[in-house]
């Protein structure tokens, strides 16, 4: 009889990064009845308790060029970006666009959903302690809108929190396993 504690072993070992703790950011842009209808800008990010950017997760944006309605000229979708002021000046303007892994095109009304874990970039490097989920929105002829959620990371055990705009952004919720 061979002795199976090596294969005990083998099977520990793989479901070490099962045991890694997750979050789930799930957002909802409204749908608005206007006549001129942009698609929002979002940033979405973790915050330390001194405001400062602990991890960006998603920056959404148009990322083709397009011409100016005025000037007729091009322009980058990049232009734009500081109209999510809050994200823009605690990390944004320090960025090198596309950010590999976080940067995407905008997208429609509508609930998206976001996975992240604690084994892989940009949670892999979070440090245990408070944090605020930052969620900002910007629409060209529209408004401008943050959302936060306070937690802790990582979590003790499994948390749902929520929060809700009020015109540019619809329900937020952060899903939290350990």
């Amino acid at each position: 009889m061979r002795p199976i504690f090596p294969f005990i072993l083998l099977l520990l070992v793989p479901g070490a990064s099962v045991l890694a703790a997750s979050a789930d950011v799930t957002l909802e842009i409204p749908r608005l009845q206007v006549s001129e209808y942009h698609r929002p800008y979002i940033a979405v990010w973790i915050e330390r308790e001194d405001r400062s950017v602990a991890a960006n997760l998603a920056v959404w944006y148009q990322q083709k060029d397009a011409k100016d309605a005025n000037t007729g000229k091009q322009e980058s979708g990049t232009k734009w970006l500081a109209d999510l002021r809050q994200w823009w000046r605690r990390s944004g303007r320090d960025q090198d666009f596309p950010i590999d892994g976080v940067s995407g095109a905008t997208r429609p009304a509508g609930q998206h959903k976001l996975h992240f874990g604690s084994d892989k970039p940009p949670l892999a490097g979070l440090a245990p302690g408070s944090y605020k989920l930052m969620v900002e929105a910007a629409r060209e002829v529209g408004g401008h809108e943050t959302v936060g959620i306070p937690f802790q990371w990582p979590p003790a055990g499994t948390q749902h929190l929520e929060a809700s705009g009020s015109h540019e952004l619809g329900a937020i919720r952060l899903d939290l396993d350990p």
